[in-house]
């Protein structure tokens, strides 16, 4: 009688799929993980950009600026303006956008801070007065 050493070529396919398998699942739920990171850290940098204005920038002056950026609201971290992709707040392709109303002469009584999330719906915060 025969002593059978290895594998069939059966076991190793099943092996080989599910091996496959577990990798594919693994990698769609590495992806979904992303992006809700990224999600998670446009709303904190809106966040951070709202009460900057909310906190600081509004008691401070009386109005809403026409326009943010690092030099209008020091406060924030420079790094804050830029989205998980690299893109500038109010640049062309950013995930984030500032839209100033009833401005005049740069003076703004309203805003609506916007992020825009892969995962969920847009994340918005507007002034409070």
């Amino acid at each position: 009688m025969k002593n059978k050493h290895g594998f069939t070529i059966l076991e190793l396919v099943i092996v080989i799929a599910f091996a496959s398998l577990a990798l594919i699942l693994f990698f769609l739920q590495k992806i979904n993980i992303d992006a809700m990171e990224r999600d998670d850290d446009r709303k904190t940098a809106i966040n951070a950009m709202y009460y900057a204005l909310e906190e600081g920038f509004y008691p401070a002056n009386g109005y809403y600026p026409e326009t943010i950026s690092p030099e209008v609201l020091p406060v924030i971290d420079p790094n804050l303006f830029t989205d998980p992709f690299g893109n500038n707040l109010g640049k062309a392709g950013s995930t984030y956008n500032y839209e100033a109303a009833n401005c005049e002469d740069g003076k703004c009584k309203e805003y609506t801070l916007r992020a825009i999330l892969e995962k969920e719906e847009d994340y918005i915060k507007r002034n409070r007065s």
